[in-house]
């Protein structure tokens, strides 16, 4: 839908016109899959797609949240806006306004709110991540509350594990509010200290494949490998003194691996040490032109999320091992949390329509299921758009 004909819809919906109109962006993670919350690196970029959040005052005291991606129109008055509600999309709002309340600022204007997002839903592209930081985004702007963007992607975050009920890392909200057009961001996920790399691929695309799977990493296999990672940290705590699995290099993890005596967590943390280090390493070669370096990087990504963080699954295996048979591909893995979604894939242009014929038909032959393929666009972070 253009900005336009969400206007309409508003109007439609609220028998009044906006006052303002708000963007936000899915986002895809080049490499550096479930590093964040180990406190390792992560390299993403914002995409062209996501989602908008268009409001007006009202007289009433209540915030309405209308979503023109779900049916119902849900109505809240002031003394319910920290409560979380029982299995609603709404809770990716009302979980971002409820940390501006924690954090002092008043809400005492109603609002009238209409949301439309055209960043696939379960495609591991962060469409909850880009409706959190819209909302904080929005509401940061209408009262005024001066959080920086920083600040807007942690309450995003705070909001995920709180209301949406899931521990996730602050990789996504950070990259829905500070991405910039063209640029990946390579972001120390403890510090959050980042750097803003410009992606030059000439004669080079990003492709994002969805899968389409009806599975995905539900909050409880998500929360199970956060779990396993800190049970790591604590074994491995025995013999050294570590806060997060990505303080280890591969040597020193090799060194003192052997701490980890449950089997499940060594595979974790092992995924974990080494995909900081490819992180790193794909970083380098991107800024040094290496392409070729950086689709290894990716491809080695994938067997590590597959064996060792075991988020693949049939799907994302099936996509990823028919794109490395494509002459042009320079390299392609999962991206997101797993268990369905998408993959990312660095395609030469001669081979993008190869790419899509032939990877797309023996996906759907062996996994019964017709996948999406897009074109990536990188682009800005949050804004005002009206």
């Amino acid at each position: 839908m253009t900005v336009q004909e969400l206007k309409s819809a508003f109007e439609s919906a609220y028998g009044k016109a906006a006052d303002a109109v708000y963007f936000s962006p899915g986002r895809v993670n080049l490499i550096g899959e479930h590093t964040d919350y180990n406190g390792g690196s992560v390299f993403p970029c914002a995409l062209s797609f996501g989602t908008y959040l268009l409001l007006a005052k009202n007289d009433k005291k209540v915030l309405n949240f209308k979503s023109l991606n779900q049916p119902e129109l849900i109505s809240l008055g002031f003394d319910q806006l920290t409560t979380r509600l029982e299995k609603s999309w709404a809770n990716y709002p009302l979980g971002v306004i409820a940390q501006f309340v924690k954090r002092g600022i008043k809400i005492t204007q109603g609002y009238d709110l209409l949301i439309w997002g055209n960043v696939p839903n379960g495609a591991g592209l962060s469409s909850s991540a880009a409706l959190e930081v819209v909302t904080a985004f929005a509401f940061n702007d209408q009262l005024g509350a001066g959080f920086n963007r920083t600040e807007l992607a942690q309450i995003g975050q705070k909001a995920e594990h709180e209301f949406a009920l899931v521990n996730c890392g602050i990789m996504d909200q950070f990259a829905s509010a500070n991405g910039a057009k063209d640029s990946a961001i390579h972001l120390n996920c403890d510090t959050l200290e980042f750097e803003l790399v410009p992606v030059k691929l000439e004669g080079v695309k990003i492709l994002i494949s969805n899968t389409h799977s009806p599975h995905k990493l539900d909050s409880g296999a998500y929360n199970a490998r956060v779990a396993q990672c800190q049970l790591a940290v604590e074994q491995l705590n025995k013999v050294i003194s570590i806060k997060y699995l990505a303080e280890l290099t591969e040597a020193k993890f090799k060194e003192v691996e052997s701490a980890i005596t449950d089997p499940v967590a060594h595979k974790r943390a092992r995924h974990v040490v080494g995909e900081v280090q490819r992180t790193s390493d794909a970083v380098k070669a991107l800024k040094a032109g290496d392409l070729e370096s950086f689709g290894q990087l990716m491809n080695a990504s994938h067997v590590s999320l597959r064996d060792d963080y075991e988020v693949t699954g049939p799907e994302l295996d099936c996509m990823a091992e028919e794109a490395w048979k494509i002459d042009g591909v320079i390299g392609s893995r999962m991206t997101g949390g797993g268990f369905g979604g998408c993959t990312v894939s660095l395609v030469k242009d001669e081979a993008i329509d190869t790419f899509i014929k032939e990877v797309g038909a023996a996906y759907e032959a062996k996994i019964g299921i017709k996948p999406e393929f897009y074109i990536a666009e990188i682009g800005d972070g949050a804004c005002k758009i009206d």
